[in-house]
């Protein structure tokens, strides 16, 4: 085993009812609360203010799917002159996200903070932060612990990942009763994402004893309490464990980063939408034959079976056909091997073999 090491410098509090405990960790002053249209119109952003009567909360909830680096840009040039002393940020991976970027870039004072440094590639420019307190409200992402944000880049058709300690939240809240009114197919897709995150912490060059340990745990909890949350939504205990299987499975890719999976994953959200959860789980069915077929010892075969089992009762390339076809996913190909993902995968991946894992991805409802 080659050196390793594990930091996570995450304060976390969790349970039902948890969001009850923020006043005691903001203070006074002016917060920037970060959120949804969605969680404003169901009177949660209210909610919240009366939490927070000693709090100057200024309401950003504009949030959409996949924060766009233009949309973001924006939002940093209004805001900066507001005193913003620290960012609560309530939602899904989405706000998250987004809250991680603002940020850094709130107290930058390049007058255009992330053209400079995401499209020029000079992150050194950011040397500040404000505090930043992450409640998510889906459960996938894992975003509250990870050292990672993503932004999309649509003029460009790019996806900008931000990584490093600096957009590690400083604090985060896991709130059952958050999730208890998300939709089935976003509890569905947010899960599918947590699953993506611990298998691609197991089959990774990257991983080690504790990542490792985080990732199995995330997948037991995962391919337990999916199933049965959507087919009982208002259980709250299953839900909580959807909850912590998306914090193992975060803390375990945070070690390790992703693999070839998401690298299959981006150009399908980049140029037709597809969820990222969605995008970065229809193939794992096929990776996890590659895997096994190659790994013939694997001490986590009847676990990944399970799973296997679990992603193929989702016919998950039916939901894909909803974005397109199998004939534009393969056109695909070249832009989905990303080599430093590819490369993180613990297997040996020739292009024919990457085509060939692709088409049977795609081929593998009409084979049911």
């Amino acid at each position: 085993m080659s050196n390793w090491f594990f930091h996570n410098p995450v304060k976390l509090n969790a349970g039902p009812g948890s969001l009850k405990q923020v006043p005691q960790w903001l203070g006074s002053g002016t917060w920037l609360l970060v959120t949804t249209n969605g969680f404003t119109c169901r009177g949660m952003t209210h909610k919240v203010q009366k939490l927070l009567p000693s709090i100057n909360l200024v309401i950003y909830d504009k949030v959409t799917p996949n924060p766009e680096l233009d949309d973001l840009e924006k939002v940093t040039s209004y805001y900066r002159a507001q005193g913003i002393q620290g960012i609560l940020a309530i939602g899904g991976g989405s706000v998250l996200d987004a809250a991680k970027v603002l940020s850094v870039s709130l107290p930058s004072d390049l007058p255009s903070p992330l053209i400079q440094v995401l499209r020029e590639k000079q992150p050194h420019l950011w040397n500040k932060k404000v505090p930043l307190i992450a409640v998510p409200t889906t459960s996938g992402t894992g975003a509250e612990v990870t050292p990672f944000a993503t932004v999309w880049d649509r003029t460009q058709h790019k996806k900008h990942s931000i990584v490093g300690e600096m957009v590690i939240p400083d604090r985060a809240i896991l709130d059952p009763e958050l999730t208890l009114s998300l939709p089935e197919i976003e509890t569905l897709y947010t899960g599918l994402d947590a699953i993506s995150h611990a298998i691609e912490s197991i089959w990774n060059i990257n991983s080690n004893p504790i990542s490792r340990g985080l990732a199995l745990q995330a997948l037991e909890l995962a391919v337990n309490s999916l199933p049965h949350v959507l087919e009982n939504p208002l259980d709250l205990k299953a839900r909580g464990n959807m909850q912590v299987a998306s914090l193992l499975a975060g803390l375990a890719i945070s070690q390790t980063r992703t693999a070839i999976a998401h690298s299959m994953s981006y150009p399908l959200t980049i140029h037709y939408g597809v969820p990222h959860g969605l995008a970065c789980s229809f193939t794992l069915p096929a990776l996890i034959d590659h895997y096994l077929e190659n790994n013939v010892a694997c001490p986590e075969k009847d676990l990944l079976r399970r799973v296997q089992s679990v992603l193929n009762s989702f016919q998950l390339d039916a939901h894909i056909d909803n974005y397109l076809s199998r004939e534009n996913i393969y056109s695909l190909r070249g832009e989905m091997y990303h080599p430093d993902r590819v490369g993180n995968y613990a297997g040996s991946i020739s292009t024919k073999v990457f085509e060939k894992i692709i088409i049977s991805a795609t081929e593998s409802r009409r084979r049911s």
